[in-house]
């Protein structure tokens, strides 16, 4: 029975090796195409739906409408808020002739959420390259919407960005950023191999042409997530996506700073993946499953008379090889300090998804922000 046990084991750990040589190695060595940022610089718009972000929108707005981009407006959807927001954005007006706002006012009877208020921008926007982020989102650079916008080569109708996490000296904090790395390992990966399955609203871009090809939201408009990687699962092809990885078209984010909040937020998003293509759900379910029987099996197989030295050169192997890759795939995104403790938080991060998933998969979403 042990034999029979260690040869899963092995196998377990082939797949595991399979993802990272195979699939996840495309982003770790992604060679980024060295022309120069796109020439034509097509007229775009700026889409942000925010909800009470008043401090938000005091702090980070400016650098969004001053991005150096001849010709673009920004669309600010002033989602039923009851704070002072609708007051600053018309104070911002005042000096911004390319800020445009859309109210949304409160209707108990016709209750909206995010994605209602995203539909209003993009049926407001001027211009058929839209781009998406959120309030408390910072940009790397002035060069954020140029770089984004080089993105839309010929053919090319989603593009998808990087929004990491702002770093705070706090394990909760490390753990976020590690999730965040993970999550845009796979995804640029995927799209890279041209299986594109997911992007991030906070860092994201499409053609209003596709958003209403695919009839909006409307497939998923039930759903309270999804109004990024729904959206992007819905409607990527395998020529349609394109990466952009250069630092300066980063959109930094606010983390959440306690445990129930970062629960709440992940909570709610970890119940879309159910909802994603049999393919895409094949292909993350394969390697988080593999991912929970190798630390299943080295364990049970560590506490019995099993020659101990085998087991852990096979984990040494894929530690070695997870380093490497992890390690090209850092530098890249530009969160090296995370690889000191990888070991842990590959760990850790296989029980957040099991737990987090499978409250995800039987949760019923109550709210609409």
């Amino acid at each position: 029975m042990l034999w029979v046990l260690f040869v899963v084991f092995c196998l377990v750990t082939c797949v595991q090796l399979a993802y990272y040589l195979g699939i996840f190695s495309r982003l770790a060595f992604y060679e980024e195409p060295n022309e120069p940022v796109n020439g034509t610089l097509e007229p775009v718009s700026i889409i942000i739906a925010a909800r009470n972000e008043y401090k938000n929108l005091e702090k980070n707005l400016p650098l969004i409408l001053d991005q150096d981009y001849p010709n673009f407006e920004v669309i600010v959807v002033n989602d039923c808020s009851w704070d002072d927001s609708q007051k600053l954005l018309e104070y911002y007006q005042e000096q911004y002739k390319h800020l445009k706002i859309c109210q949304l006012i409160e209707q108990e009877k016709y209750p909206t959420g995010k994605k209602f208020a995203l539909t209003i921008g993009i049926k407001s926007a001027l211009h058929n390259q839209l781009f998406f982020t959120d309030s408390d989102c910072v940009p790397a650079s002035k060069n954020w919407l140029r770089q984004m916008q080089a993105g839309f080569e010929p053919g090319k109708e989603i593009v998808l960005g990087y929004s990491p996490y702002k770093k705070y000296n706090s394990f909760l904090n490390l753990f976020i950023r590690f999730e965040s790395v993970f999550t845009a390992m796979a995804y640029f990966s995927a799209a890279i191999g041209k299986h594109a399955f997911m992007g991030v609203g906070r860092n994201l871009a499409y053609t209003r042409e596709l958003f209403f090809k695919h009839k909006g939201f409307a497939k998923h408009q039930h759903i309270l997530s999804g109004d990024d990687d729904l959206q992007v699962n819905q409607s990527a092809s395998a020529t349609n996506v394109s990466v952009q990885l250069n630092p300066e078209s980063f959109m930094y984010t606010e983390p959440k700073r306690n445990f129930d909040a970062w629960q709440r937020q992940k909570t709610r998003h970890n119940s879309t993946g159910k909802f994603y293509k049999p393919r895409d759900k094949w292909f993350l379910g394969a390697y988080f499953s593999s991912l929970l029987f190798f630390y299943l099996l080295f364990v049970f197989l560590l506490f019995t008379s099993f020659d101990f030295r085998i087991l852990l050169v096979i984990y040494g192997l894929r530690l070695l090889v997870q380093t490497v890759i992890f390690y090209g795939v850092l530098k890249r995104l530009k969160a090296m300090s995370v690889i000191w403790f990888l070991p842990v938080l590959d760990f850790v991060y296989l029980i957040y998804i099991y737990v987090f998933g499978t409250i995800g998969l039987f949760s019923k979403q109550k709210k609409i922000w």
